[in-house]
């Protein structure tokens, strides 16, 4: 029965943000509506919240399949980065000197946009923006450090930016077995949980309607169209389609998205002392250059937050609760955190979680509207959404309003995005690129050799 699901079970951020989880009613019959949203989370809210700023006069309407901040905006590792999924060496290669440096401008300007609506909406989101460290553990990534700062400079946007030596790094946190850092001022840490359900009920205060427990089954393009459930209908002039890696889920995007898991380890508070060993006063995020992807943040209650990839892509695009923890990986996780920082054996862990992200087939976020169809999506952010979803979010309301803004020519809008393979090829691939990147990370810590960037499995995930 509706309001029997433990909401606050699905993450630490669900569960510590201070509000009772009761899902808003679902939908039942038809409504109309100007905007008809799929999915209440970063996306969803706010291309609503920016819709409603330009116009009030809107009739906007949410479906969540479950409640706000379910999916990936409410499991997050707390990131709010001013990178997108690519990188800037190779947003060059694909779209030019400029197009690269107004794409990662965009992208800083989502930071502090999040920062700037959260303060002006009174959402307790606990933002703070103490930069990026990207840290060289071992030899075999210092070749990194040197190309993150190189790539920067040569778009003039290193302002700020900095290539830590090790007794620098240590000054700000000591990581065990640093070689070097690369310090990006830009970014900042968030609760996701506080952010999320503060958005949505800021784009209730200016007249957005959510309903909850209410998964679109399907939806219908073309003039007035129409997002469905099991139990109803939303029509409207236009439809948002912001599910991220759960848009699989709908027949006919089950090709475009591909849902990949991410999953959390999260240890008790840190005593003082504890704290006084690592340094790490700034809050900043703080990474490695693994191929195979970590991330760690200091939360606000003072734990650890560690995260990466390592969970098994699964056949058939599928997605379960269960998935959400997987125990060789979430092992695998917390044995990480004590390589970071051995200081901290013995240490508790107190939640472990996980969910999917979405990736499309050339790893870059894409954000469209066709009028003819009246359909919009944005979606496809590679586990670096809490940011780029702002941007995405503005994009689709400027698309959807016609507005001829910087943001809707950007390179993330309008592109034509190849479909996954079929299965079992996409299973094939998704595994061999999953474990070849963890076999590469596994060769350079043992040789010391940088990896070279010419293998497949590089090649396959840069495109």
């Amino acid at each position: 029965m509706v309001g029997e699901r433990d909401y606050a079970g699905v993450s630490f951020w669900l569960e510590d943000t201070g509000e009772p989880l009761v899902p808003r009613p679902s939908l039942e019959g038809e409504v109309e509506a100007d905007v008809a949203v799929l999915g209440a989370g970063y996306t969803g809210l706010w291309s609503a919240y920016y819709l409603l700023r330009s116009d009030p006069s809107l009739r906007v309407v949410i479906l969540e399949a479950e409640v706000a901040g379910f999916g990936a905006s409410g499991r997050n590792g707390g990131w709010c980065s001013p990178n997108i999924s690519v990188g800037p060496a190779e947003l060059v290669r694909r779209f030019g000197r400029r197009a690269a440096r107004e794409t990662l401008l965009a992208a800083r300007g989502a930071v502090d946009e999040v920062g700037r609506v959260a303060e002006e909406e009174g959402i307790d989101a606990r933002f703070r923006k103490g930069g990026v460290v990207r840290v060289a553990r071992g030899r075999h990534e210092l070749p990194a450090v040197r190309a993150a700062w190189g790539a920067l400079s040569a778009l003039g946007l290193a302002d700020g930016c900095r290539v830590l030596g090790v007794e620098e790094l240590v000054r700000r946190v000591r990581v065990e077995r640093a070689e070097g850092a690369f310090f990006d001022p830009q970014g900042a840490v968030v609760h996701p949980g506080r952010l999320v359900r503060g958005l949505a009920r800021a784009v209730e205060r200016r007249g957005a309607v959510i309903f909850e427990r209410s998964p679109v089954v399907d939806f219908v393009d073309g003039p007035g169209p129409v997002l469905r459930t099991a139990k109803g209908e939303v029509r409207a002039g236009a439809v948002v389609l912001a599910g991220e890696a759960y848009l699989s889920r709908i027949r006919r995007l089950h090709r475009m998205i591909l849902p990949i898991y991410s999953l959390i380890v999260l240890t008790e508070p840190l005593p003082e002392e504890s704290w006084a060993e690592i340094g790490w006063e700034d809050h900043e995020c703080l990474a490695s250059f693994k191929l195979s992807v970590d991330y760690l943040s200091r939360t606000p209650d003072g734990r650890i937050l560690f995260g990466g990839r390592g969970a098994p892509y699964r056949f058939g695009s599928r997605i379960r609760d269960g998935y959400d923890r997987h125990g060789p990986t979430h092992a695998m996780l917390r044995e990480s955190l004590l390589d970071w920082f051995p200081q901290l054996a013995g240490v508790r862990f107190t939640h472990a979680w996980g969910g999917p992200l979405g990736m499309l087939r050339d790893w870059m976020p894409a954000v469209s509207f066709d009028p003819a169809s009246g359909v919009a999506i944005a979606c496809g952010y590679v586990g670096q959404g809490v940011a780029a979803s702002n941007l995405a979010g503005r994009i689709v309301a400027d698309l959807i309003l016609g507005r001829d803004s910087s943001l809707v020519r950007l390179p993330l809008v309008g592109r034509r995005v190849r479909k996954w393979e079929p299965e079992p090829l996409r299973w094939l691939g998704a595994r061999y690129v999953q474990r070849a990147l963890e076999r590469l990370d596994e060769r350079g810590r043992r040789t010391g050799r940088p990896p070279t960037g010419r293998s497949l499995a590089e090649r396959l995930s840069r495109h």
